[in-house]
């Protein structure tokens, strides 16, 4: 009979073994997949693991296995990854070290032993390269062979870990990687943070969850049978599955017992069951288990042989024996110890009185401050704060919970440092006041945050406060952080500089919360720092202030404060705030009409090298230059700037960055009439990982604009729809609101909804277009203007035409024209005003085509002399037959080529009404160019009109193409817009003079 309580024998678990064979034959073939295993403390999740992990190696995949701890997980981020990275650098030794070379200063946050971390780089910025580069490893090391990454008990996971796994996720896309999780169901109450986590994992394609049920009789009786090494009688197997309810954990530990005839009986709460085993060992035994159980979820040996007071022979003896008895596990290295299961040490941890708890907290606690080296360096800090802090001790807590939190901020794992921050906040009233003091300072000295506090008296309340509200911040806990700096403003009476810093703080805040634009906290920092002594504060006031005019309202007289802001930031040695100050001036220099000054002070900046420190500011401004690039109507030199930047920003591990500098990108790329080009640099910049909703949005503005160009109407709507999520709000930027804004009057416009077009304008132009937004607000105006000389004629647009010429008129004044692109649309925008007025319009738009041909525009060109054109055969200028085809065949020849459907539709109508052929061969006209083609409308628009023409209702045409009367009115709607047509009757006397329904 086998003595053994575990089963020598994998039962069951076929379906499961199944799918997990599925995953990495999946893998195998190179495509990621990550599955996710739940079910109830004891249900044997990690036998189900250990069993399939085995069946890996033996097929020649790579195994990195990390656990997640059970208490302190919080001072301990990243730990689960950490530890199997660490496994993986055993395994593979110099590969790894090889693929890990010129990042190890980075990856060092996640593997120590690498060397120094990185400094100097922005917090947000970090955090996204450490991702990033994690990503990039594992893809590296998964590109010859299977890599499967397992992590287990993850409803122990820390923030940081879960986050970076949600990243890991998304961003596998080509790769032999296996991700296998575990996870207890039964832990995950209402509000367990990995709840929305698993819902959110679990929508991705790549991702599969699946839930670990308990065994069923047969399933107890093979492992009662493997157990005892013969098939249990009926009775005790009715004993055993009902006393269990089939819970794997559950049938070992009642079938030792059993076997050991236990004085406890079968009938015992599981608990008392746990409990009658250690209680049945050796006393000393029993003191170092109880020892082991307050050490966490695993204990070094040397640590546990310091706390227990024992040599190392004795100590080694005595685990040998809870080895022995299945109470202990050794870990794979043999230098830590482990419960062999978690319900185990719940079992004797909860049996230990509270007193008993911190004393034993006490002694983990001098034992690891006495001798360092008893744990891993990254582990130090964060098991010394679990430590003290659960002794109650509070003068000794809060100095390390103080360095935890700043060793928690040097890896980026901010939710973690926010939560040690509140746990000094606890703490703070009970410590002495001499100590809080020291405590900061070196906090301060460590990493923990920026000091605000004065010179003479540094470390006060008001800089825990600080410090949390920054780590709050990071952590994406706005809410909180919002309340801390409203905390430490009503404590600040008197303190103007400190109370400063706070608004800027609430600055940010309130931008990320879409509560404010933010303009009335840097008025309250900027009040407060007038006639103070310079200081980094001041100019970031300054600077914020310059920014948000640039973004607001960029005028000439604004100017002033950025030159002040650059200033100051040079007098106080501001360099990175002083980089955004230089960028900001550069940007108003460009808009005050000096261009090519604003231009050289933007390209002074950038030409510095990329560091740590400042590459979030330069990749900023890359993308800033090419916009203001693009904005002239330069947009060649625009695209080169945007495609170093973009690089760059790839280069550096900083997707967000790449993608927002993409956008722009693709924005140019669509004047210049390399639209293919523009479509793979906007599924470029959405397929990173890790990109931002709101530079998803700003890409969504790119594919809008795309789709109206190609006449993909509905898209575009969708696309725009996109955008509110990230662009918009309460507070919009007008960049935004105006670009989109031309795409909704263009819409409206293509459905002949004029009354529509007139509204939007007045919504986005309100009482003017904004000072330094001209790029935006031309193109809008045009579109305006455009809407309305198209619908000239028409009965519905007649009321209000004046109001709404007028509108426009006004909303031009004042905007410059300084840029060639500029003083083109702004031509283009009065030609259109004297279409729309029923005056000769043929002068300004000779000289529109004359300017666009000067500039980088293919499609404004097109237009151009598709207007041109328009002009010629309405005014029926002499010789216009002639000039009006050579200006429609090059028209057309760009919009076909482009693919702007709605511009060719309107090019081949014009040249069909006017008998002008547009492609000739052999003498005979295009088929292209026949009258029903000529008038522009689909197949089905044509079968409508052919029906209006013969007198039928909506319903009867309906009726008779099997389609609603609905869908009808939208194709009649449709038909009178490109027939520029006024009724019904207009659009089939038009048909008929073309012969359009002639066989």
């Amino acid at each position: 009979m086998h003595s053994s309580h575990i089963s020598p024998v994998f039962v069951g678990r076929s379906a499961e073994l199944t799918a997990l064979d599925d995953a990495l034959s999946r893998a195998n073939a190179g495509e990621p997949r990550a599955l996710f295993v739940g079910g109830e403390a004891g249900v044997g999740k990690t036998r189900l693991m250990q069993e399939f992990l085995g069946r890996a190696a033996a097929d020649g995949a790579v195994v990195a296995l990390g656990g997640c701890v059970e208490t302190g997980a919080d001072a301990l981020p990243f730990h689960p990854v950490s530890t199997a990275l660490r496994s993986l650098r055993r395994r593979l030794g110099a590969e790894l070290d090889a693929a890990i070379a010129g990042q190890e200063g980075e990856l060092a946050r996640l593997l120590p032993e690498l060397g120094e971390t990185d400094r100097g780089r922005p917090e947000t910025e970090g955090r996204a390269r450490l991702f990033e580069l994690t990503v990039r490893l594992l893809e590296h090391l998964a590109t010859d062979r299977t890599l499967v990454l397992a992590l287990e008990d993850l409803h122990w996971a820390d923030r940081s870990t879960r986050e970076l796994l949600s990243y890991l996720l998304r961003a596998l896309t080509h790769s032999r990687l296996l991700i296998l999780a575990t996870y207890r169901a039964d832990d995950l109450h209402r509000r367990h943070p990995l709840r929305p986590a698993l819902a959110e994992y679990e929508r991705l394609r790549t991702v599969t969850r699946l839930e670990l049920p308990r065994f069923e009789r047969t399933e107890v009786r093979r492992q009662l049978a493997a157990i005892r090494g013969e098939a249990p009688t009926e009775q005790v197997l009715d004993q055993i599955f009902e006393r269990s309810e089939g819970n794997a954990f559950f049938v070992e530990e009642l079938a030792r017992s059993i076997l050991e005839g236990s004085p406890g009986g079968i009938g015992d709460s599981l608990r008392d069951l746990l409990l009658v085993r250690v209680e049945a060992l050796p006393d000393e035994v029993q003191r170092v288990v109880r020892i082991a159980a307050e050490g966490g979820s695993e204990v070094e040996f040397r640590l546990l042989a310091t706390v227990a007071r024992l040599a190392e022979e004795e100590l080694i003896e005595t685990l040998r024996t809870a080895v022995g008895a299945a109470v202990l596990l050794p870990s794979q290295e043999g230098e830590s110890f482990r419960f062999r299961h978690a319900l185990m040490r719940e079992a004797v941890a909860g049996d230990l009185l509270p007193s008993e708890r911190s004393r034993l907290s006490r002694r983990y606690a001098e034992a690891l401050e006495a001798d360092p080296t008893l744990v891993r360096p990254e582990e130090r800090a964060g098991r010394l704060a679990g430590y003290w802090f659960d002794a109650r001790d509070p003068a000794r807590a809060l100095p390390a919970v103080i360095a935890a939190a700043a060793a928690a901020r040097g890896r980026h794992a901010f939710a973690e440092q926010h939560h040690l921050l509140e746990r000094a906040l606890e703490l703070w009233d009970d410590t002495p006041e001499e100590l809080r003091r020291q405590t900061m300072r070196q906090g301060v000295e460590d990493g923990l945050y920026m000091a605000i506090s004065p010179e003479d008296a540094p470390g006060d309340f008001v800089d825990l406060l600080a410090a949390i509200t920054v780590a709050a911040r990071l952590a994406g806990e706005r809410e909180r952080a919002l309340a801390i700096c409203k905390r430490a403003l009503r404590k600040l009476e008197g303190e103007p500089l400190r109370a400063a810093w706070f608004w800027l703080e609430r600055y940010q805040l309130v931008r990320d919360l879409f509560r404010s634009d933010g303009w009335d906290e840097i008025t309250h920092a900027q009040t407060l720092v007038k006639g103070l002594p310079p200081s980094f504060v001041h100019a970031k006031a300054l600077t914020q202030a310059a920014h948000w005019y640039a973004v607001h309202q960029p005028t000439t007289t604004v100017m002033e404060t950025a030159r002040q802001a650059v200033e100051l930031c040079r007098a106080t040695g501001a360099e990175i705030t002083g980089l955004t100050a230089r960028l900001t001036l550069a940007w108003l220099t460009i808009h005050s009409g000096d261009v090519e000054a604003g231009l050289e002070q933007a390209r002074a900046v950038l030409a510095r090298d990329l560091e740590p420190g400042n590459a979030n500011v330069l990749l900023r401004g890359y993308g800033n230059l090419s916009t203001a690039l693009h904005g002239l109507g330069r947009y060649a030199e625009a695209v080169e700037t945007a495609e170093r930047g973009s690089g760059l920003a790839d280069r550096h591990g900083l997707p967000d960055a790449a993608s927002y500098i993409d956008g722009n990108l693709a924005e140019s790329l669509i004047q210049l009439g390399r639209w293919a080009d523009a479509d793979a640099v906007v599924e470029r910049g959405l397929g990173r990982r890790g990109v931002s909703v709101r530079i998803r949005a700003l890409i969504a503005e790119r594919r809008a604009e795309l789709a109206l160009a190609r006449g993909a109407y509905d898209e575009a709507r969708r696309r725009m729809e996109e955008t509110e999520s990230g662009t918009t709000g309460p507070y919009p930027e007008p960049q935004h609101t105006l670009a989109m804004g031309r795409v909704a009057i263009a819409l409206a416009a293509a459905d002949g909804r004029i009354l529509d077009v007139r509204s939007l304008l007045d919504a986005a132009v309100g009482e003017a277009i904004p000072p330094g937004h001209q790029r935006y607000g031309w193109p809008l105006l045009y579109e305006a203007a455009a809407a309305e000389a198209r619908a000239r004629g028409l009965t519905v647009a007649e009321p209000g035409r004046r109001a709404a010429v007028e509108r426009i008129r006004k909303a031009m004044e004042g905007q410059p024209e300084f840029a060639p692109l500029w003083a083109a649309q702004a031509l283009m925008v009065q030609a259109e005003l004297l279409t729309t007025e029923g005056r000769d319009a043929t002068a300004h738009w000779t000289r529109v085509v004359a300017a666009t041909e000067q500039l980088q525009a293919p499609l404004l060109l097109a237009t151009a002399r598709l207007r041109l054109a328009e002009a010629l055969i309405t005014q029926r200028c002499t010789g216009f037959r002639e000039t009006a085809g050579d200006l429609l065949r090059q028209a057309e020849a760009v919009a076909r080529e482009l693919g702007a459907a709605p511009l060719e539709t309107e090019i081949t109508t014009l040249a069909g009404r006017a008998r002008i052929p547009l492609r000739q061969a052999d003498g005979e006209t295009d088929p292209s160019t026949t009258p029903a083609a000529a008038l522009g409308l689909t197949a089905r628009e044509r079968d409508v009109l052919r029906l209006v023409a013969a007198g039928r209702s909506n319903r009867q045409i309906a009726e008779e193409l099997f389609i609603s009367p609905k869908t009808a009115s939208v194709h009649v709607s449709n038909i009178l817009a490109k027939l520029g047509a006024a009724g019904r009757g207009e659009a089939a006397a038009i048909a008929h003079r073309l012969g359009a329904f002639e066989e």
